[in-house]
């Protein structure tokens, strides 16, 4: 195997030195190609991530696969060929009219919906990307491209350490180091993905003719071996900020003491995203009975989407203590909790993290299919479910006291400084609400310390969108990594990000109506009590590989009856 990996890193050390000679035409076809690939490949992808998942073909969750696998990569790997055409021609892969004001004076970036599509197959959905303090609209037109602003210049080889929970995770890590860094990329998949082998080479096989990726599998020995070969010159994983630390400071009582005095043992750069405690904002207000199931469905599914073995996963549901609709709401969540389609608990050590949870927590609730509910928890209980992110399907239910903004800022406040990770923050609010609180809520969002924050949209909505920044908030540290250092994905290449704000419709079609909200969409496909998902998710992919009006009804009709 060592052998192996020697031959692999020689042939990247030729093929970065050839990179700086492809042309930006020549790297927006790869990229093209890769993103056809995305969608060719998509059946026999989804088939190895049922295997790898233990999950029956037949299920409605086989959707969660085409979304969350082929989807976002062709998706990307077509915004970064569109981005690099763009700077080809001489033009920024943004346009002026794109760029606005935020809150603090931030200069934003309108991201989606970017083309007529994206205004019918997520209809009622936007994003705006929210650059860092003193970023100015110049700024953001002269930085966006990112390596691509010196496609000369090398970046050496990077050693990408796939994750084990979403399959797009790998290939969109590998692009991202490709096009954003101009490094060569050596990836190692998590050995869980080890099925994946087949189909994620054939959709970077593009750029492994190039010379500049090459796919390789094996367990924690070849992970060190690749992070420790001297070719290699940066680190990029996706994990835990355990593994981060480990690969960073080494592990056991030495590695905490070069971690206490600062003292890295690793001598490359290294980026990241290590997921966290995610938290679910409910903002109180006057909901009906279909709001109330609604909503309790979206929360159910930010948790129990792959089996709750997510980084984004929203592992603790804020509510406000005072809600008259409090126990009606929980009422609905117990419920929708209970009724999602039961699966494999696939990701190793599933069973101890549970049997964890539960244990350390006097209100645990056995929910059913293996599922875990932790109520009645409140702030400054230092409750360990605050600071351990358990990967698995448990759930906390924090109540917090207090009413309008007194209510928000306690519970900004209590998801900043108590839970551990800034990866992303979910908020469920009535438009009409949110309407009342005005400015208040505006201030309440930029108080937020989340690199992604959905408002009516989970935050992995964030993750399908190709241009979205993806990453925990800036500012962590080698010693205090948070959720990860860089982002990722960010498809539009641009520099000085500091988070995504998603929008997203508080009800779904036709009730939206009812809202003033201009949304066609029915329940999302991610729901995971979606009865046509895979159907819908399968129609989708193919519709993005060659879109059509003809292929629309369709793939509304089978929306509609999820």
């Amino acid at each position: 195997m060592l052998t192996d990996l020697e031959a692999a890193l020689t042939e990247l050390s030729a093929g970065v030195e050839k990179w700086p000679a492809v042309s930006l035409e020549q790297r927006a076809a790869l990229l093209h190609q890769v993103a056809v690939a995305a969608s060719t490949t998509a059946p026999d992808w989804v088939a190895a991530a049922c295997r790898a998942k233990q999950l029956d073909s037949s299920s409605s969750l086989v959707g969660e696969e085409w979304l969350s696998g082929p989807y976002p990569v062709a998706m990307n790997a077509a915004t970064l060929s569109h981005t690099l055409s763009s700077l080809a021609s001489g033009s920024a892969p943004i346009a002026p009219g794109d760029l606005g004001a935020g809150p603090g004076g931030r200069t934003t970036v309108d991201i989606f919906p970017a083309a007529i599509w994206d205004r019918l197959l997520l209809s009622g959905f936007s994003a705006k990307v929210w650059m860092q303090p003193g970023v100015t609209p110049a700024d953001v037109l002269d930085r966006a491209g990112l390596a691509q602003l010196d496609p000369t210049r090398s970046g050496g080889i990077s050693v990408v350490l796939g994750a084990g929970n979403i399959t797009s995770i790998a290939v969109l890590d590998t692009l991202y180091e490709v096009v954003a860094h101009n490094r060569a990329v050596i990836l190692k998949l998590n050995p869980v993905m080890d099925e994946m082998l087949p189909s994620t080479v054939r959709v970077l096989n593009p750029l492994i003719r190039a010379g500049m990726v090459r796919v390789v599998t094996g367990g924690t020995g070849v992970g060190r071996a690749l992070v420790e070969h001297e070719s290699v010159t940066h680190v990029h994983i996706t994990g835990s900020a355990q593994s981060h630390d480990a690969i960073v400071f080494g592990s056991g009582d030495k590695g905490d003491a070069r971690r206490a005095s600062g003292k890295p043992l690793l001598t490359k750069t290294i980026s990241s995203e290590l997921g966290g405690v995610s938290p679910t904002i409910v903002v109180p207000g006057s909901w009906s009975k279909r709001d109330l199931r609604f909503q309790a469905e979206h929360a159910a599914t930010q948790r129990l989407h792959n089996g709750g073995y997510n980084c984004i996963a929203s592992q603790v549901l804020v509510v406000p203590a005072e809600w008259d609709q409090k126990d009606a709401f929980l009422a609905a969540l117990r419920a929708e909790i209970d009724g999602a389609p039961s699966r494999p608990a696939y990701y190793p050590g599933s069973d101890s993290r549970m049997a964890e949870a539960r244990s350390t927590h006097a209100s645990a609730e056995s929910r059913a299919n293996g599922r875990l509910l932790l109520p009645g928890l409140t702030p400054g209980s230092g409750a360990a479910v605050f600071r351990t992110e358990y990967f698995s399907p448990v759930l906390a239910v924090v109540e917090v006291p207090g009413a309008g903004t007194d209510y928000l800022r306690a519970a900004a406040s209590f998801a900043n400084e108590q839970l551990v990770g800034t990866l992303g923050a979910n908020v469920i609010v009535h438009p009409r609400r949110r309407k009342v609180l005005g400015a208040d809520f505006e201030s309440f969002l930029e108080s937020l310390r989340f690199g992604t924050i959905g408002v009516n949209a989970w935050t992995a909505v964030g993750y399908l969108t190709a241009a979205a920044p993806w990453g925990g908030f800036p500012g962590a540290t080698l010693t205090d990594v948070e959720s990860g250092i860089g982002v990722v994905h960010n498809a539009l290449l641009l520099g000085d990000t500091e988070r995504t704000v998603v929008d997203g419709p508080f009800r779904p079609f036709p009730r939206s109506v009812l809202t003033g909200q201009p949304t066609i969409t029915p329940k999302p496909a991610w729901f995971v009590r979606n009865r046509t998902a895979a159907r819908t998710a399968e129609l989708l992919v193919r519709f993005v590989a060659a879109p059509g009006w003809r292929k629309l009804p369709r793939l509304f009709a089978s929306a509609l009856r999820g």
